[in-house]
């Protein structure tokens, strides 16, 4: 397998479980690698950039605890614990150290690949996003459309050489909808990275849209910026003029 596509170590002793699992999660598209042993491990993620970890407690002669702290301290990627052993006290030692989730073996393999990519996707994103604010003048001007800019430091828009003031959470949406410039997001991502609240309705969202329109396009009824994707949520252009 290419490294370049992994996503996923799965580090485990148990190499019977580790080649299934990794066999499974390849065959639904989530590029997984599995190692063996605490050295294996290491190795390969000074050589391979991953997303996420499946880390064994039990690994030999040495710990996915020890393991665990050692990534922690030059790595901020997810981390699921994956072992036989159920007791709380293990259970707390892991979410202590830094992992982000527990599974307790034996685990379904459908429900385990449903969780592993949705952290995958949330850390993907986060790096994406994280990579494209380190970009941002120091001024904090952002130029958004014309002579339309946010400024990140005041947070406000400043339009034509005029300041708008934005309300918080204008603001948070506006700037969720830079940091995923060019590609579209669904009701559902703004409900849970903006809102933070599954029980915020849709018209609320579209609201805050118009909101935003009215303070940043020519024409808010034809925008240019902020485009509706019909059905599934809303994208802000990328180099738009």
């Amino acid at each position: 397998m290419d490294k370049d596509e992994i996503k996923v170590l799965m580090i485990d002793d148990d190499e019977m479980i580790a080649a299934a699992t990794s066999e499974y999660f390849n065959m639904f598209g989530l590029k997984t690698a599995y190692v063996t042993s605490y050295e294996e491990a290491v190795r390969f993620l000074e050589e391979q950039d991953v997303s996420l970890l499946l880390l064994d407690i039990n690994l030999g002669d040495r710990s996915g605890f020890e393991l665990c702290k050692r990534v922690r301290s030059s790595y901020d990627l997810p981390i699921f614990f994956i072992s036989a052993r159920t007791g709380d006290d293990d259970v707390l030692i892991a979410l202590n150290i830094g992992g982000d989730d527990y599974i307790k073996k034996p685990y379904t393999l459908s429900v385990l690949l449903a969780k592993v990519k949705a952290a995958v996707a949330r850390y993907d994103r986060a790096r994406e996003n994280a990579a494209r604010t380190t970009r941002e003048p120091a001024d904090g001007n952002i130029k958004l459309i014309g002579d339309v800019y946010l400024n990140t430091n005041t947070r406000k828009i400043i339009a034509g050489g005029s300041e708008i003031t934005l309300k918080a959470l204008e603001y948070k949406l506006l700037y969720y909808l830079y940091t995923n410039r060019g590609r579209v997001v669904s009701k559902d991502d703004l409900l849970r990275d903006v809102w933070e609240d599954q029980y915020i309705n849709e018209g609320t969202i579209a609201v805050h849209i118009r909101h935003l329109r009215e303070k940043i396009e020519a024409d808010p009824k034809e925008p240019q910026l902020i485009k509706t994707a019909w059905g599934v949520g809303y994208i802000m252009e990328d180099n738009v003029s």
